[in-house]
């Protein structure tokens, strides 16, 4: 085995049953850098053929991985962790090239994924069954979790490395062995975090990579009777989708679907302390974040405020190359998101809204090219607004006023969606009750960074079900099986 950090990342194969190969038929998906719409490299296109070579091996696996005792998955895991921590770096260039996340950002998502691998590298020894007292004496009653089966995970651009690592941990850490399909905007950095896995000493063939188109893949995959779990994180639509195939064959899904975070700020709040927290988490990764704050309904006596406060912090963030580590936003990744955003800050303004800040592209590279969009506030915001009903996945942030308790708990609530919801008060009862009560997987009160590999991440309603993370996320890869046995 090589020095830690001294060999290659892998970037523009797919990795089939141990090896790293291209596509059968040659085809390619170019990549994308969103900061100069230049093509940046190439991933192979799977055909049939792959993905059945990536079944097989996966079935193959499956006989093995699952035997192999925990402690020594354990090891292995740990092992991951430790390298995922040495090419951080190495990484996190990966992943600023092909999503634009500044390069800050894109470190810190490196060693959160390296964190998962750490979490379930103990996980996978405290995945504990119960005794059952039985009312016969001669009869024994147990239960235990079993590993479900090999798995097809599929994930989002935003986040190319944690988001894979949060489903590919937990499903090792099991017992289970792993195919992973990335987003075709960001698929290098899954191909990287692969070769890094290989490298610490994860077994041939317990990992599979493939690439190319997101439909095809997935009908493919999800009809095999190899795949026995499905887990994802995406839109509602494409969640929809993938209910519906695997219902066919009835497969567990665990989805981590669509969310708008609303951001409750309370009069006796400390604002500056908000503002503070709520601009950074708001802007992160240029507002493309599943949990970030979308819907600021601030309170009547101090909306002002805060909206001013507000805007001042936006208006003094820098927007620039990802690369450059002085960069706090950077582009989003495609010219639909560019789209999207446009059209929900034209109705906003439609609808009585007025943009405190931003409201445009620009053009910080000056090159004419580039996906950015400046970040925006806008004041005034009411629930008649496509962007208060709708998940905006970029640099938007509506300000909206409220009077009390019981309305603003129904206006945040009043959503489909519920991954998410945040609360700003320095008043117990109020924090415990307006928690209590917001529709929502998860709630940070005074804190809007409550993502954890130790902590359950998900939602519910139309925000999917299941969970990743903390225990939980473990448990979700595995069948619980009871025994009822008569002493002869």
């Amino acid at each position: 085995m090589n020095a830690p950090g001294s060999f290659d990342l892998v970037l523009d194969r797919m990795l089939i049953d141990g090896a790293w190969v291209t596509a059968g038929s040659g085809a390619v998906i170019e990549v994308i850098d969103p900061a100069t719409e230049a093509v940046i490299g190439s991933v192979p296109s799977a055909g049939p053929e792959d993905l059945d070579l990536a079944l097989h091996a996966s079935e193959r696996a499956w006989e093995s991985w699952r035997r192999v005792d925990p402690w020594s998955r354990t090891v292995i895991l740990r092992q991951i962790a430790g390298s995922v921590r040495d090419r951080a770096d190495d990484l996190g260039r990966v992943i600023s090239a092909e999503t634009g996340k500044p390069l800050a950002e894109a470190r810190a998502e490196s060693l959160a994924t390296a964190d998962q691998f750490d979490w379930y590298a103990d996980e996978a020894r405290r995945v504990y069954g119960r005794t059952i007292e039985s009312r016969d004496p001669d009869v024994r009653m147990f239960v235990k979790h079993e590993p479900v089966g090999p798995v097809a995970v599929f994930t989002a651009w935003n986040f190319p490395a944690l988001l894979p690592a949060r489903k590919i941990a937990p499903a090792l850490a099991a017992g289970c062995p792993v195919i992973a399909k990335p987003a075709e905007e960001s698929p290098r950095t899954l191909v990287a975090l692969a070769s890094v896995c290989m490298h610490a000493g994860l077994p041939d063939v317990v990992l599979n990579v493939v690439t190319g188109d997101p439909a095809a893949t997935s009908a493919r995959l999800i009809s095999s009777p190899t795949i026995r779990k499905v887990s994802l994180p995406g839109s509602v639509p494409v969640g929809r989708a993938v209910m519906r195939q695997a219902a066919e064959r009835i497969l567990p899904v665990s989805m981590e679907l669509g969310g708008h975070a609303p951001v409750v700020v309370f009069a006796d709040a400390d604002l500056d302390q908000a503002v503070e927290v709520c601009l950074r988490a708001k802007f992160r990764n240029c507002g493309q974040v599943c949990i970030s704050p979308t819907r600021f309904f601030v309170h009547e006596r101090v909306a002002g405020e805060f909206a001013a406060k507000f805007t001042a912090g936006a208006r003094r963030l820098t927007v620039g190359d990802p690369a450059d580590m002085t960069t706090e936003v950077g582009p989003l990744a495609n010219a639909r998101r560019i789209g999207e955003v446009e059209r929900l800050v034209a109705d906003a303004v439609d609808h009585g809204g007025v943009t405190l800040v931003g409201g445009r592209r620009c053009d910080p590279l000056g090159s004419g090219k580039g996906f950015f969009y400046e970040p925006t506030v806008i004041g005034g915001a009411n629930d008649s607004m496509a962007v208060m009903r709708e998940e905006p996945f970029g640099p938007l942030a509506p300000i909206a006023e409220f009077g009390e308790l019981d309305e603003v708990i129904e206006r945040a609530n009043s959503t489909p969606f519920g991954l998410a919801g945040y609360v700003f008060t320095r008043d117990l009862r109020t924090a415990y009750e307006a928690s209590e009560r917001l529709e929502v997987g998860m709630v940070g009160v005074n804190n809007l960074v409550i993502a954890t590999a130790e902590a359950p991440f998900g939602g519910v309603k139309q925000s999917g079900f299941g969970r990743e993370g903390g225990s939980e996320g473990v448990t979700a890869y595995t069948a619980t099986k009871y025994v009822n046995m008569r002493l002869t």
